[in-house]
Protein backbone atom coordinates (compact mmCIF):
# COMPACT_ATOMS: atom_id res chain seq x y z
CA UNK A 1 0.00 0.00 0.00
CA UNK A 2 1.66 3.63 -0.76
CA UNK A 3 1.97 5.99 1.79
CA UNK A 4 -0.12 8.25 0.13
CA UNK A 5 -3.31 5.86 0.59
CA UNK A 6 -2.23 5.12 4.04
CA UNK A 7 -2.70 8.30 5.22
CA UNK A 8 -6.39 8.44 3.57
CA UNK A 9 -7.52 5.24 5.57
CA UNK A 10 -5.70 6.62 8.91
CA UNK A 11 -7.75 9.93 7.93
CA UNK A 12 -10.88 8.33 7.80
CA UNK A 13 -10.30 6.31 10.67
CA UNK A 14 -9.77 9.23 12.49
CA UNK A 15 -12.61 11.29 11.39
CA UNK A 16 -14.46 8.73 12.25
CA UNK A 17 -13.17 7.89 15.54
CA UNK A 18 -13.46 11.54 16.61
CA UNK A 19 -9.79 12.09 16.85
CA UNK A 20 -9.75 15.65 15.84
CA UNK A 21 -6.51 16.16 16.60
CA UNK A 22 -5.01 13.60 14.32
CA UNK A 23 -7.61 15.07 12.05
CA UNK A 24 -6.03 18.57 11.86
CA UNK A 25 -2.71 16.89 11.33
CA UNK A 26 -3.47 14.75 8.49
CA UNK A 27 -5.51 17.31 7.19
CA UNK A 28 -2.58 19.68 7.02
CA UNK A 29 -0.23 16.63 6.27
CA UNK A 30 -2.71 16.19 2.87
CA UNK A 31 -2.99 19.98 2.27
CA UNK A 32 1.25 20.19 1.45
CA UNK A 33 1.12 17.03 -0.32
CA UNK A 34 -1.67 18.41 -2.32
CA UNK A 35 0.52 21.37 -3.53
CA UNK A 36 3.32 19.89 -3.70
CA UNK A 37 1.74 17.91 -6.52
CA UNK A 38 0.09 20.95 -8.14
CA UNK A 39 3.54 22.58 -8.66
CA UNK A 40 5.02 19.70 -10.10
CA UNK A 41 1.95 18.92 -12.66
CA UNK A 42 1.89 15.70 -11.09
CA UNK A 43 -1.98 16.41 -9.40
CA UNK A 44 -3.30 13.31 -11.55
CA UNK A 45 -0.07 10.52 -11.18
CA UNK A 46 0.79 11.39 -7.66
CA UNK A 47 3.62 11.91 -5.66
CA UNK A 48 6.18 8.69 -5.27
CA UNK A 49 6.65 7.63 -1.84
CA UNK A 50 9.86 8.30 -1.53
CA UNK A 51 9.09 12.37 -2.51
CA UNK A 52 6.61 12.39 0.51
CA UNK A 53 8.43 11.27 2.99
CA UNK A 54 10.68 13.76 2.41
CA UNK A 55 7.64 16.02 2.59
CA UNK A 56 6.68 14.48 5.71
CA UNK A 57 10.50 15.30 6.84
CA UNK A 58 10.07 18.67 6.07
CA UNK A 59 7.06 18.99 8.05
CA UNK A 60 8.55 17.41 11.41
CA UNK A 61 11.69 19.40 11.38
CA UNK A 62 9.63 22.46 11.48
CA UNK A 63 7.50 21.25 14.01
CA UNK A 64 10.75 20.78 15.92
CA UNK A 65 11.95 24.06 15.24
CA UNK A 66 8.77 25.20 16.63
CA UNK A 67 9.41 23.58 19.72
CA UNK A 68 12.49 24.39 20.51
CA UNK A 69 11.27 28.20 19.76
CA UNK A 70 8.51 27.99 21.91
CA UNK A 71 10.59 26.39 24.70
CA UNK A 72 12.96 29.18 24.37
CA UNK A 73 9.96 31.74 24.83
CA UNK A 74 8.74 29.85 27.83
CA UNK A 75 5.69 28.39 26.10
CA UNK A 76 5.30 24.92 27.16
CA UNK A 77 1.48 24.56 26.26
CA UNK A 78 2.55 25.35 22.63
CA UNK A 79 5.53 23.46 22.87
CA UNK A 80 3.90 20.27 23.79
CA UNK A 81 1.30 20.57 20.41
CA UNK A 82 3.94 20.61 18.21
CA UNK A 83 5.57 18.12 19.82
CA UNK A 84 2.51 15.92 19.87
CA UNK A 85 2.38 17.00 15.84
CA UNK A 86 5.51 16.12 15.32
CA UNK A 87 4.94 12.38 17.13
CA UNK A 88 1.35 12.01 14.47
CA UNK A 89 3.72 12.44 11.98
CA UNK A 90 7.22 10.86 12.69
CA UNK A 91 4.62 7.81 12.71
CA UNK A 92 5.10 8.20 8.74
CA UNK A 93 8.42 7.91 8.23
CA UNK A 94 10.92 4.74 8.41
CA UNK A 95 13.04 4.09 11.30
CA UNK A 96 15.61 6.32 12.21
CA UNK A 97 18.85 4.74 12.27
CA UNK A 98 21.15 4.80 15.10
CA UNK A 99 24.12 7.19 15.04
CA UNK A 100 26.57 3.92 14.62
CA UNK A 101 24.62 3.28 11.64
CA UNK A 102 25.09 6.81 10.23
CA UNK A 103 29.07 7.12 11.02
CA UNK A 104 29.58 3.56 9.46
CA UNK A 105 27.52 5.15 6.39
CA UNK A 106 30.03 8.41 6.81
CA UNK A 107 33.24 6.42 6.84
CA UNK A 108 31.96 4.56 3.87
CA UNK A 109 31.23 7.56 2.29
CA UNK A 110 34.52 9.27 3.11
CA UNK A 111 36.05 6.25 1.50
CA UNK A 112 34.24 5.83 -1.19
CA UNK A 113 34.74 9.45 -2.44
CA UNK A 114 38.30 10.09 -0.92
CA UNK A 115 37.28 13.16 0.86
CA UNK A 116 39.58 14.75 3.72
CA UNK A 117 39.05 17.95 5.40
CA UNK A 118 36.21 20.70 5.61
CA UNK A 119 35.68 21.67 2.48
CA UNK A 120 34.22 18.15 1.31
CA UNK A 121 31.71 17.74 3.88
CA UNK A 122 28.80 18.63 1.29
CA UNK A 123 30.17 15.88 -0.92
CA UNK A 124 29.78 13.97 1.91
CA UNK A 125 26.53 14.26 3.08
CA UNK A 126 25.46 14.21 -0.57
CA UNK A 127 26.67 10.53 -0.88
CA UNK A 128 25.25 9.95 2.49
CA UNK A 129 21.52 11.21 2.28
CA UNK A 130 21.49 9.19 -1.19
CA UNK A 131 22.37 6.04 0.33
CA UNK A 132 19.97 6.56 3.56
CA UNK A 133 17.44 8.38 2.59
CA UNK A 134 15.17 9.56 5.08
CA UNK A 135 16.09 7.21 7.71
CA UNK A 136 18.53 9.63 8.73
CA UNK A 137 17.59 13.04 10.24
CA UNK A 138 20.27 15.37 8.13
CA UNK A 139 21.01 17.67 11.13
CA UNK A 140 22.36 14.58 12.58
CA UNK A 141 24.33 13.61 9.49
CA UNK A 142 26.14 16.99 9.25
CA UNK A 143 27.08 16.79 12.29
CA UNK A 144 28.38 13.46 12.41
CA UNK A 145 30.22 14.65 9.04
CA UNK A 146 31.76 17.31 10.50
CA UNK A 147 33.39 15.62 13.37
CA UNK A 148 34.56 12.88 11.30
CA UNK A 149 36.60 15.54 8.67
CA UNK A 150 37.84 17.58 11.27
Amino acid sequence: MSLKARLEIDLKAALLGGDRFSTEVLRGLKAVILNEEVSQGKRDSGLDDATIETLISREVKKRRDSVQQYTDAQRPELAEAEANEAAVLEGYLPEQLSEADIKAAITEAIAATGASGPAAMGQVIGAVKAKLGNSADGATVARLTKEALL
